[in-house]
Order: structure tokens, then sequence, then C-alpha cells
């Protein structure tokens, strides 16, 4: 328990400072390229995120799940296929990238580095992806802590230099902002490299096992594909939303101009407050996957239960006054980092959706640990149908408008939320107020007693 929240804790303070190191880029990018500028960087960013997406392809989810599954002398195997695996995935995304990334129209107003940037952006976040999935799995947080925070302050740096000694064109100055990011990956990458050798002369020293290249790429594709998906599936819907909700208000009556002014509001100042602390909830992701994937394969429920209970008593802890706050002082913390907004009511309406969202990001997490991302893809399926469906209806009043947006996002992240409880709690053998069920007990204690014959035996 003590590692549970030294590592909550770590992850969690070095996430926070992410947060804030992330907010002082934000303003550096804003105030140097100006208004016009800075929306076309912030246009061109939902493209290099989806090609790190698939040049990640969820490996430090599945790495350090399978590396948690295994004991320590299969670890430096599993590595050895893991690299195998990230090679064939970087080199496949960098040719489709340098086939489909010059046809793309987006391209056509930057600068032409941009896209080579993003290309050989790819093996930098492939082989990345291996080193932290294996720094997840072994459960070293602080080396995690440390690159995500030696990111954001590179980047920053660079971005400090660049702009303070010399003056670009947009276009230019779009490509050096762009490349600050892609030489902050790379020096995380030397220090995640400097890490994983250090860590792998250790493994070499001890008993090593080989496990078969054919089972070794089946479990890490079991967990890569289906997460890879959802997080394809969150972009793509992330990417429509704008889209459906000022169609509803149009639909509404309302001037599309002003839809467009509303949605903004919505995005980018209630999400923006009411997802900051969601860092914490992040970190809950990160060191429950190790935990759970390792418990789950042992058969132990009584710990699975214990860290189902704990994650949700934490989520509590820190959600529930952050809610509060949110509800009883929506205008003043919103007037503290925006200027004076009707934003503010937005941010109490979605207090549900917030809430829920909090605790929807570890339940995931269980449900990767036990090996039911599908299930966590058909829930995040049907949640956002209904969702949408709903803030297509309900928006599309005129009576309620954007507050019936909301009420359908709040229902989508509601539903969301009680499927993943629901399976988690049918798989552990816990009913919903989280006590065992006869047959999960009985279960539990016929395998006790399984492991305890065979040591005795042995």
């Amino acid at each position: 328990m003590n590692s549970f929240f030294r590592g909550l804790l770590v992850l969690s303070l070095a996430a926070f400072v992410g947060e804030c190191l992330e907010l002082f880029i934000n303003v550096v990018l804003a105030r140097e390229l100006g208004d016009e500028a800075f929306g076309m960087y912030m246009a061109i960013l939902p493209t290099m995120l989806f090609v790190v997406v698939l040049a990640n392809m969820e490996l430090p989810v599945s790495i350090s799940k399978l590396i948690a599954e295994q004991e320590p002398n299969y670890h430096w195997s599993v590595l050895i296929h893991a690299l195998k695996l990230a090679t064939v995935c970087a080199a496949t995304v960098m040719l489709l990238a340098v086939w489909i990334l010059p046809m793309l129209p987006v391209f056509d107003d930057y600068h032409t580095g941009i896209q080579w940037l993003m290309i050989l952006l790819v093996p930098v976040i492939s082989f990345s992806a291996v080193v932290k999935g294996y720094l997840i799995g072994a459960q070293k947080t602080g080396m995690i802590a440390i690159a995500n925070v030696l990111k954001r302050t590179c980047q920053l740096l660079g971005l400090l230099f660049v702009f303070s000694f010399f003056s670009w064109e947009s276009d230019t100055a779009i490509f050096m902002a762009l490349l600050a990011l892609k030489l902050s990956e790379l020096l995380v990458l030397t220090y995640l490299v400097t890490v994983f050798i250090i860590n792998m002369r250790r493994i070499k020293k001890a008993k090593s096992s080989t496990m078969p290249w054919a089972e070794a790429r089946k479990k890490l594709l079991a967990v890569s594909v289906p997460t890879t998906g959802l997080r394809v599936f969150h972009s793509a819907t992330f990417a429509i939303k704008p889209f459906l909700i000022t169609w509803a208000l149009g639909n509404a009556g309302m001037i599309e101009s002003i839809a467009s002014l509303e949605y903004g509001k919505l995005a980018g100042i209630a999400f923006t407050i009411g997802f900051f602390p969601a860092f914490i909830a992040h970190a809950l992701l990160i060191v429950l996957i190790p935990i759970v994937a390792d418990s789950y394969e042992k058969k132990d429920f009584r710990t699975l239960h214990h860290y189902l209970k704990l994650s949700i008593l934490v989520t509590i802890v820190y959600g529930a006054p952050v809610i509060l706050a949110f509800y009883a002082f929506s205008d003043t913390i919103t007037n503290l980092f925006f200027e004076e907004s009707t934003a503010s009511a937005y941010l109490t309406i979605l207090v549900p959706y917030f809430l829920f969202h909090y605790f929807a990001i570890p339940l995931q997490a269980y449900l990767i640990g036990i090996g039911l991302v599908r299930d966590a893809f058909i829930h995040s399926l049907y949640s956002t149908i209904i969702s949408f469906i709903l803030m297509l209806y309900l928006g599309s009043l005129p009576s309620l408008q954007m507050d019936g947006i909301i009420l359908g996002m709040n229902m989508g992240a509601v539903l969301l939320t009680l499927m993943h409880y629901v399976t988690i709690c049918e798989k552990l053998g816990l009913n919903v107020m989280l006590g065992r069920k006869n047959g999960a007990l009985l279960h539990n204690e016929t395998y006790r007693l399984h492991r305890v014959t065979i040591a005795l035996y042995d």
C-alpha cells in the first residue's frame, strides 16, 4: 500500500507541475506567435497528436500489463519482443505518413518541414513507449515522473530560447515551436534509454527465461489494438463534437457565430478548469494497471477488492471538494483564470460530467488490468452514441440550447462510469455496494487452498 500511495503522490506532483508548465508554454506561444499563427499552431496539433497515437500504439499500457504479469526472469525476453513490435509499428506508421501527409490539404499553409517533423517524431514516440511501459510495469514511477516534467521543461526552455534571440515569419515560427516539441521528446528518449540500459544490466545479470515471440505478440496486441482503437475513437468523437453542438444549437434557433462562441466558452474555459484536477485520476491509472494486472494474474481477489475500494476512496477525497468548489464558486474560479465570462454557468452544470470522469479513469485502469479492454471500448461506444443522441435532441430545444447539450454530456459520463463499474464488480464477484458475493468468496478461498496444497507438495 505504501508503494501505491508513494507512486500516486509522485506521479500526481509531476502531473501538476506538468500542467503548470503546459500553461506557461501556451502563454509563451500565444504571446510570441500572435493570434493568427497561434490559431494555426493549435489547428495542426490534432493531426500531430493523431500521428503520436498511432506511433505510440498504447504500448506503455500493454507492456506494463505484461511486465506486471510475468516473473522478473521473463522481463528481458518481453522487452526484446516489445522492441521488435515497436520497430514494426514505427516503420509502418512512417511509411503511411510519408504517403498520406503530403496529400492532406491541412498542410498547404504550413512550413514544408512540419511534415518531416511529424514523420521523424514517430520512432522517437515508439521507442519511448517501450521504455515507459517497462518502467510502469516495474512500478518505477519516479523515473516516469522525471520524464514527464523533463519533457515540458525542455519544451518551455526551447521556446524561450528560440523566441528570445530570433525573429521569424509566422510559418517558420510555427515550425520552430513544433521543433521545440520534437527536441523535448528526443531529450526525454535519451533520458529513458539511459535509465533503460542501467536497468537492463541488472536484469541480464539474473537468470533469464524466454517467452515465445507468438505468445508475447498476441498478449501485447490483445491490449494495444483495442486501447489504440479507443484512443482513436475518442479523438474522432472529440473532432466531431464541435460540429454536432453548433448544428444542434442552430436547430434551436441560435446564430452560427453565437453557437461557435458558446462552444468556445464550453471547451476553452469550462473544460480547461474542470479537467485540470484529472491529473490525479491519470496518476491513479498509471499506478493501478501493473498492480491490477499482477493481482489478477495471481487470482488475488482480496487485493483487487482492496485497491478498487481504495481508488474509489481516493477519487472521492479529492473529487468531492473540487466539485463542491466548482458548484459553489464557479464565478470566482472562472474569473481567476479568465476574464469575466458566462462560462461559469456551464462549469456549474457540468459538475456531474467532471465528477464521473474522475471516477471513470481509474475504473478504466481496472478494465485494462483484468483484460477487459474490449469492454471498455464497447462502453465508450454505447455511452457516446447515447450522449450524442441526447445532445442533438435536447440541444435542439429552444428552451434548453446549451443546457441541453450539457445534460446530454452529463448522461454520457454517468452511463460510461456505471457500465465500467458494474462490469468490474461482476468480473471480481462483487455486488454494487462492493460486498462479496457468496460464490466469489468460495472461489477465492478454494483458490487459496489450491495454492497452499501446491506449496506443501513442492
